[in-house]
């Protein structure tokens, strides 16, 4: 199991990389945002642990990106911001779980153990995510970025706009922030 670690304090991020280590985990650590989007682009992960107050790049944005193009990924907020206000947007953002720092490390470990769990359960038991989303006459293909529409009109479709597309049918009836 991989995780991406995002921490930009150097001391708290080397104890919970070692921990993670210790328990099993292969951690990937950097402590910049941009580094993480990079990272979690181009190579999987079970987990993502993200701070919030970042350089270059917040762990909320991390969290907003990831989601686009991948929904099952585990994602762990930790951070000193500490009011429920925060830890709402947090987790309407698509976070999994929130710790506020201070916070005891075998909490952390077990938080991870569970989700780690969780996820690749319901990678196992879940079907496929369809690649084909059909709306009355019309249908969208995310596999080939093509959309049929009235008239069998094909409309070719960017990365982008299918992945915009596939984000706003998963979270229908949902407000989904810019």
């Amino acid at each position: 199991m991989r995780i991406l670690l995002v921490e930009d304090e150097e001391s708290l991020r080397k104890v919970i990389s070692l921990n993670l280590t210790l328990e099993g985990y292969e951690v990937v650590s950097t402590d910049d945002g941009r580094k993480a989007i990079e990272l979690s682009e181009s190579q999987h992960f079970d987990l993502l642990i993200l701070d919030i107050m970042l350089p270059n790049v917040s762990g909320y944005d991390i969290c907003e990106k990831v989601r686009l193009f991948n929904a099952k990924v585990g994602i762990i907020f930790i951070s000193a911001k500490d009011t429920s206000d925060d830890r709402i947007k947090g987790l309407k953002l698509g976070g999994d779980d929130y710790l506020t720092k201070p916070f005891n490390l075998e909490e952390l470990l077990l938080r991870v153990n569970a989700l780690i769990k969780r996820t690749s359960l319901i990678e196992k038991t879940s079907e496929v995510v369809a690649d084909k989303y059909v709306f009355g006459d019309n249908t969208i293909d995310f596999l080939t970025f093509e959309a049929h529409g009235t008239a069998n009109h094909i409309y070719m479709l960017t990365k982008k706009e299918s992945l915009l597309l596939k984000l706003l049918i998963d979270r229908k009836n949902q407000v989904v922030s810019r």
